[in-house]
């Protein structure tokens, strides 16, 4: 295939598949707000806060390293609809929570839970990222593009589900919330399973679970660079920088909270979309349609390192404020959204290698391994999200996540390509 209008089914699963990954997105960004709002308003500590998050990494990572080779034995619809569906469990069973419950036991129901969203979500992208592979066309820079619509378009949506989770929590309170969610993604499956075009394989029955570990070296190091990139993000991300903000911006009251909240919403969503819409445009940015894999392959390291001024230049900033102050939390706003945008460009240009690096008859099992890594780099992000922050504030926040991005550098700098 060196065109899509040579397959319009091709096309037409394409859309199809990512209207279903922007729903399930849009619930996955709300869901993450929801409860971590909703809980530090309960009065949980940072380390309490990242514990919620860790079964939903821990589950990722076991998810993408078995569905890879789940897609290839049963198709790659299965596992989208089994991430959907999954979803809308979760959804229903996070509904139940008991406001009287001991903190312990709250904890640990919302660690499954949130533990069956995360394998839910890994089903679901994993099924979406692989799926470009087999759809896109090859010619002029087309499955660049194509990996950079899905994954920029999806980082948007999710964006604005973390506006959305924030503004439910004020509106129509947590329970309400989860609910409505609930409701909407299932008639979304309902019907995405009804209308879904042909165009993606049903999987075949000789494929082994040994495959999924890959023997490239390429496919193996980049992983490393996604995990070291993604700690670098989620470490302050997860639940420093929401902390943080809230300390800031809340006065204490009801009506100080619910703006709090909205505030924070707001910054995310804006970051995320903005990640989202560099992530999308990343393929001309690079100049991805006039270069050869070897120079992009080469221009993985180089963004690192661009990346890697951001965080080191907030470390300094924020060792020289012992306290939240007014010119910090703008410096921090501002550094923060410099870095989604160079974010961005490391995300889509690994994203893209990933799939220029696999063949097309094992692909789900290298985007599963490889987005294990991503996962593995969320969970170590998230577990010292709040240590870091409980334990050394902003300082050692920032300058963890500048350690990680140095080591992702130094990762991208053994690719190969070829």
């Amino acid at each position: 295939m060196t065109e899509a209008t040579e397959r319009p089914e091709g096309l037409s699963a394409y859309i199809a598949v990512t209207a279903a990954y922007w729903a399930f997105m849009l619930t996955d960004g709300a869901l993450r707000m929801l409860v971590l709002l909703h809980f530090h308003t309960l009065g949980f500590s940072p380390v309490q806060l990242a514990y919620l998050f860790v079964l939903y990494e821990v589950a990722g990572m076991v998810t993408n390293l078995c569905a890879g080779w789940i897609a290839a034995r049963f198709g790659l619809t299965s596992t989208l609809y089994a991430g959907l569906g999954l979803q809308v469990v979760a959804l229903v069973a996070l509904a139940q929570l008991d406001p009287g419950w001991a903190v312990g036991l709250s904890v640990a129901y919302v660690m499954l839970v949130q533990g069956a969203s995360g394998v839910a979500k890994d089903l679901a992208k994993m099924s979406s990222k692989s799926a470009v592979k087999l759809l896109a066309p090859t010619a002029q820079g087309g499955l660049f593009r194509w990996v950079a619509v899905l994954t920029g378009s999806k980082n948007a949506v999710k964006g604005l589900g973390f506006l959305l989770g924030a503004a439910l929590l004020s509106l129509v309170g947590f329970t309400r919330a989860v609910w409505g969610m609930a409701a909407v993604l299932a008639l979304i499956l309902l019907a995405v399973a009804l209308f879904m075009p042909a165009g993606l394989p049903s999987g075949r029955k000789g494929a082994k679970f040994a495959e999924v570990f890959s023997k490239s070296a390429d496919v193996n190091w980049l992983s490393v660079a996604r995990v070291f990139l993604f700690g670098a993000r989620d470490v302050w991300f997860v639940v420093g920088l929401p902390v943080y903000f809230y300390a800031v911006l809340s006065d204490g009251s009801e009506a100080g909270n619910r703006a709090a909240f909205f505030m924070i919403g707001t910054f995310m969503a804006v970051w995320v979309i903005l990640y989202g819409a560099v992530q999308a445009i990343a393929p001309r940015l690079l100049g991805a349609a006039k270069r050869p894999e070897a120079e992009l392959v080469g221009a993985a390291r180089g963004w690192a390192l661009a990346l890697l001024v951001v965080p080191v230049g907030l470390t300094v900033a924020s060792l020289a404020s012992d306290q939240p102050q007014t010119w910090l939390t703008v410096t921090l706003i501002g550094g923060l959204l410099v870095f989604g945008a160079l974010f961005a460009i490391n995300s889509s240009l690994h994203s893209y290698l990933v799939l220029a690096f696999t063949r097309a008859e094992r692909v789900t099992m290298d985007v599963g391994f490889y987005y294990m890594a991503n996962a593995g780099g969320r969970l170590l992000g998230t577990v010292l999200s709040g240590l870091t922050y409980q334990f050394g504030g902003l300082p050692l926040m920032l300058g963890t996540a500048s350690v990680m991005v140095a080591l992702s550098a130094a990762a991208s700098g053994r690719l190969r390509g070829g």
